[in-house]
């Protein structure tokens, strides 16, 4: 067969086969053949790409970071997606002209400035202070290896330079400040009627059929329902793994008693007093002896009767210690001068010492009492045997279990049966679960990232091995049991919504035409209640920008319309609550200027460096659009439906 395959292989149809293959060969490279090509870009900046991979990273993370900061508050559906992709992409289009900028200028970060921002960094400290391994450790957690990371750090802080330099040239004169301090604390003189959106429901006609559906049409995205899955997984908790109590007998815990023995023995400790007369480091040795002598005097008083502590307060040289008739409290080991600490452990209690000597001097020691040194009896210490014997067997059972359950579920990844029986574990199965995550396991990241991973969304296989909290010793795999695709809900199900909406939006507009019309009632010379009869109308007096008394549309409009004129009385407006529907009709009849000289300086200084804060971050601004319009900025269609 082969030498036909040969034969045949050597005519002009074989030459023409292979001139067409070499066509794209030469064109592309081999690449192209395989399917292979330049990886996917969603913008480029001054010809430096950003890749799909990049962005959708980026949003990920923003993602995490809205759930992190929220924690239980986090809602998914307050945060629209196609709105957080376009801000990470004009974000990361910003920071890319602002690397290339800084780079142009000759900014750099220094190694000194990244190992002091790696050594300052809370999350890389044990007990305030840098620890390496916990550097690694979380380095570890995120999947970013040393180098990565501090590349990464290198350009965030990069970042951050020409920023900072352009904000600290920021600066407000005293007289803007006292005209901002006096805009601050305007007071105006206002009255309101509010025209209630129920007031109209009864009016409203039912929405026609067409109305509905164009309603339907232009709002889907307000009817989509996002992609979904259900989970079947195996869950591994160390707590679960707890042996017996009962399975430990008396010499094993006695055993591990004599093993532990220095953990459950207190630190003996003693508590001192002692009289000091000093000498100095250099004395010599006439000094020594005559001091010495001068002790031993000293021993003779106290052993013929004198009190210790009275006689320590008389010729004591330590102005620590005696006043208190000498007294050093309870002390322990490591703790003291060697030759010093050598003689208070050393000498019985309610024993006076020889005279010691130690670089301070010489000194009289007497120990008053000692506590420690002895063991806990073994009946005072069980249950803890018993706890940490029980834990550290769910330990070892864990990790071997944890072990068993990866490579169970990697050689048959098309299923967690197999896995299930050999470890006695359950199948469980998730309820419906988005990429913005659900509840419990399933709100870690990790998790949903596994769920909707390509190796399980896509190619049905099992996860690997997860743990959403390695310090808790659970473990679980997980496989997609259900599958639903973004959808968006059928009309027939969300009608009766659409008209609630659309009756309710009749409503409000029947309000505001209200509205309006007082207003324009009052411009023409009317009183409010005149022009309002019928409604409410309340005479709010005099109020501030931050009153809490009218509702908040009342004031944002009270403090947005003009102060009136010379020849115009008052100034009047309508606006809406975007919450209730209700309309409000505004009147302004005065304006009062805040008096800046009335205010405390501190407030005057806060409010110019809020002002400067402001100033600063429009100068960063202005500089950005300057940069973005100079740019050559290419930006890609966003996709929506990328996996997180």
């Amino acid at each position: 067969m082969l030498q036909e395959i040969r034969e045949r292989a050597q005519g002009w149809v074989a030459w023409a086969i292979i001139i067409l293959i070499s066509i794209p060969f030469a064109f592309w490279g081999i690449d192209s053949y395989f399917g292979g090509g330049a990886e996917p870009v969603v913008a480029s900046v001054n010809g430096a790409e950003i890749t799909e991979r990049a962005f959708n990273q980026n949003v990920n993370r923003t993602r995490i970071q809205l759930r992190d900061r929220l924690g239980d508050a986090y809602d998914p559906a307050l945060f629209d997606d196609q709105r957080i992709r376009q801000q990470v992409l004009e974000r990361m289009i910003r920071e890319t002209l602002l690397l290339e900028d800084s780079a142009a200028m000759g900014l750099r970060t220094s190694d000194q400035a990244i190992r002091a921002a790696i050594l300052s960094e809370p999350a890389f400290q044990q007990d305030g202070a840098f620890s390496n391994a916990q550097y690694e450790r979380v380095l570890r957690l995120q999947g970013l290896s040393p180098a990565a990371y501090e590349d990464s750090l290198r350009s965030e802080l990069l970042l951050s330079q020409l920023p900072r330099a352009i904000r600290e040239t920021a600066f407000v004169t005293d007289a803007l400040a006292e005209r901002s301090a006096s805009l601050v604390h305007q007071e105006r003189i206002v009255a309101y009627a509010t025209v209630p959106q129920s007031t109209f429901t009864e009016t409203v006609e039912p929405p026609t059929d067409e109305a509905i559906a164009a309603y339907y049409d232009g709002h889907q995205d307000q009817f989509a329902t996002p992609e979904q899955v259900r989970v079947s997984y195996l869950f591994l908790d160390a707590a679960d793994l707890s042996r017996p109590d009962q399975s430990l007998d008396e010499a094993s815990l006695r055993e591990q008693y004599q093993l532990k023995l220095d953990a459950f023995t207190a630190p003996e400790e003693r508590k001192v007093r002692h009289i000091l007369l000093s000498v100095p480091v250099d004395a010599d040795q006439n000094a020594l002896d005559e001091t010495r002598e001068r002790l031993q005097e000293v021993q003779q008083r106290i052993t013929a009767g004198e009190s210790f502590a009275a006689v320590a307060a008389e010729v004591s040289e330590d102005p620590g210690s005696a006043g208190q008739g000498g007294e050093l409290g309870w002390v322990g080991r490591d703790a003291l001068d060697p030759a010093f600490e050598q003689a208070v452990f050393a000498i019985q209690p309610e024993t006076l010492s020889e005279p010691v000597r130690s670089r301070f001097g010489y000194h009289l020691v007497e120990v008053l009492e000692v506590r420690g040194g002895e063991p806990k009896p073994f009946e005072a210490v069980k249950e803890e045997l018993i706890a940490d014997l029980n834990s550290g067997s769910s330990e070892a059972a864990f990790f071997e279990q944890a072990e068993q359950l990866a490579t169970l579920t990697y050689e048959s990844p098309d299923s967690l049966i197999p896995a299930a029986e050999t470890l006695g574990l359950e199948v469980q199965l998730s309820d419906w679960i988005d990429r913005s995550g659900g509840e419990g396991l399933f709100a870690n990241p990790r998790v949903v990232g596994a769920a909707f991973s390509e190796e399980v969304l896509a190619l049905g296989n099992n996860s690997e091995l997860l743990e959403p909290d390695p310090e808790a010793m659970q473990a679980l795999v997980l496989r997609v049991a259900e599958h639903r695709e973004p959808s968006v809900r059928p009309l027939e199900e969300v009608r009766d919504e659409i008209v609630t909406l659309l009756e309710t939006q009749q409503a409000a507009d029947a309000a505001k035409a209200e509205a309006e019309a007082i207003v324009a009632r009052v411009e023409g010379g009317q009183e409010l209640a005149a022009a309002a009869e019928g409604f409410d109308v309340v005479d709010a007096g005099q109020i501030g920008r931050v009153a809490t008394e009218p509702p908040p549309e009342v004031t944002q409009l009270a403090f947005s319309l003009p102060p009136p004129a010379a020849d115009a009385a008052l100034r009047v407006g309508s606006t809406t609550a975007s919450d209730s529907g209700d309309a409000y009709v505004v009147v302004v009849s005065e304006v009062k200027e805040g008096d800046p000289s009335q205010l405390d300086p501190t407030e005057l200084e806060a409010e110019a460096r809020m002002l400067t804060r402001a100033l600063a971050a429009a100068d960063v601004d202005a500089v950005l659009a300057a940069m973005q319009a100079r740019a050559k900025i290419e930006r890609k269609p966003i996709v929506t439906d990328e996996p997180f």
